[in-house]
C-alpha cells in the first residue's frame, strides 16, 4: 500500500475543489514551506516537494480523474508527478518565483495580458512654435481592435478556448535528466489560447490597421530633440490589454530671423556706417506669440564698432520650466557703402581729413600732457 499523503489533504482542499481553488490552495501552501523561507529545514524541503507532487496531478483534468477513481494506483504509468529532485521542483515553481517577486495574483506566462508596443513619430514645430507651445494633431498609422469580433480575433458568436497542450500558461515544460526545460507553446505561441474559428475581418489577429489622429500639447520652451510621452495612444495591447505609448519626437524648424541656443536667441542686424558712428535707435527682430514680423527697439551708442554685441534680457525663449525667458543677444554689422555719388565721395574724403586732423591733434595732446 502506498505512504503518500491524500492529495487533497496535502493541498487542504475538499475534493470538489475548482481547478482555481486548488491553484490558490497550491500558492499558499508551497509557500508556507518554501526552502528560501526556511533554510536547513529538511522536514520543510519535504513538504515544498510534496506540495508540487500534489499540484501537478490535481491540476491536471486528466490525472485528476485517475486519482479520483483509483487512488495513487491509478497513476502508475500514467505520467505521475515524476519529480527526480528539488531542482526539479524549483523549474516546476517558476510561475510561482514570478508571483512573488511582482506581488501578481495570478500566474506567469501566456496567460498573463501583454501590453502593447509603444510608437514613435516625429513631429516639426515653426520656432514659435516651440517657443511659445501650441496643440497639434498628429496622425499614426496603427494596428486598432478590430470592430467586428472585438479584438478577440475569433468570428463573432465564438471566443477563443484555452490552448489544450500547455493549458493556458502559454508554455510547456519537458524533463531531461534532472533538468526541466520550458519553452513557449508551438500551439499558441505564448497566448494560452486557440481561436477555432478566426474572424474574417482580421484574419484572427485581433486588429487592424487603422488612421487616426491623436491631440499632443506641446509645452513652452521645447527644443529640438526632446521627446515627448503620451501614454496609452501607442500599439493596443493583445486580447484588450493596455495599449502601449505614443512617443512624439520634436524637431524645430530654422528661422530666417533668428538662431537658437538653448534659451536665448542670437539675431544679427545689419546698421549703416552713419548710425554707428554718430548712435541711433533702431528696431531689431522680437520673438512674438503672435507677430511673427515684431521689431523691438534697441539704443546703439556712437562710436559702436562692427561685431558689436547687445545682449537683451527677457527677450528669448521661454524657459521649459517656467522661470521667464532667456536673452535676445544682437550682433550687429556695420555696412561700409559700396557704390558712392560724386557728392558723398567729396564728403567722406573731407570727413577723413577731419577726422585724421583731429587722430593728430589728439595724439599730440596726449604727448604734451605726459611731458609736464
Amino acid at each position: 500500500m502506498s505512504t503518500k499523503r491524500d492529495y487533497y489533504e496535502v493541498l487542504a482542499v475538499s475534493r470538489e475543489a475548482t481547478s482555481e481553488e486548488v491553484r490558490r490552495a497550491y500558492r499558499r501552501e508551497a509557500l508556507k514551506c518554501h526552502p528560501d523561507r526556511n533554510p536547513g529545514d529538511a522536514a520543510a524541503e519535504s513538504k515544498f516537494k510534496e506540495v508540487n507532487e500534489a499540484y501537478q496531478i490535481l491540476s491536471d483534468d486528466n490525472k485528476r480523474g485517475l486519482y479520483d477513481q483509483f487512488g495513487h494506483a491509478g497513476l502508475d504509468g500514467a505520467g505521475g508527478a515524476g519529480f527526480e529532485g528539488v531542482s526539479d521542483v524549483f523549474s516546476h515553481m517558476q510561475d510561482l518565483f514570478a508571483e512573488m517577486f511582482s506581488g501578481g495574483g495570478g500566474f506567469a506566462g501566456g496567460g498573463r495580458s501583454r501590453r502593447g508596443a509603444d510608437m514613435r513619430v516625429q513631429v516639426r514645430l515653426t520656432l514659435r512654435e516651440a517657443a511659445f507651445g501650441c496643440k497639434r494633431e498628429v496622425g499614426v498609422q496603427a494596428p486598432a481592435p478590430c470592430a467586428d469580433c472585438g479584438g478577440s480575433g475569433a468570428k463573432a458568436g465564438t471566443k477563443p478556448e484555452g490552448c489544450p497542450q500547455c493549458r493556458g500558461s502559454g508554455q510547456v515544460s519537458n524533463a531531461r535528466g534532472f533538468v526541466m526545460f520550458t519553452s513557449t507553446c508551438s500551439r499558441c505561441r505564448g497566448a494560452g489560447r486557440v481561436i477555432k474559428t478566426p474572424c474574417p475581418t482580421c484574419a484572427g489577429q485581433g486588429v487592424v490597421e487603422k488612421a487616426r489622429k491623436v491631440t499632443v500639447t506641446f509645452p513652452a520652451g521645447i527644443d529640438a530633440g526632446q521627446r515627448l510621452r503620451v501614454p496609452g495612444q501607442g500599439v493596443s495591447g493583445p486580447g484588450g490589454a493596455a495599449a502601449g505609448d505614443l512617443y512624439v519626437e520634436v524637431d524645430v524648424e530654422d528661422d530666417p530671423r533668428f538662431e537658437r541656443d538653448g534659451a536665448d536667441l542670437v539675431a544679427r542686424v545689419r546698421i549703416p556706417f552713419v548710425q554707428a558712428a554718430l548712435g541711433a535707435e533702431i528696431r531689431v527682430p522680437a520673438l512674438q506669440s503672435e507677430d511673427g514680423e515684431a521689431t523691438t527697439a534697441l539704443a546703439v551708442p556712437p562710436g559702436t564698432q562692427s561685431g558689436a554685441v547687445f545682449t537683451m534680457k527677457g527677450n528669448g525663449i521661454p524657459r521649459l520650466d517656467g522661470r521667464g525667458r532667456g536673452s535676445l543677444i544682437v550682433a550687429l554689422q556695420v555696412e561700409v557703402p559700396t557704390s558712392l555719388t560724386p557728392r558723398a565721395r567729396e564728403l567722406i574724403e573731407q570727413l577723413g581729413v577731419e577726422l585724421m586732423e583731429h587722430a593728430r591733434d589728439d595724439r599730440e595732446g596726449k604727448r604734451a600732457a605726459g611731458g609736464k
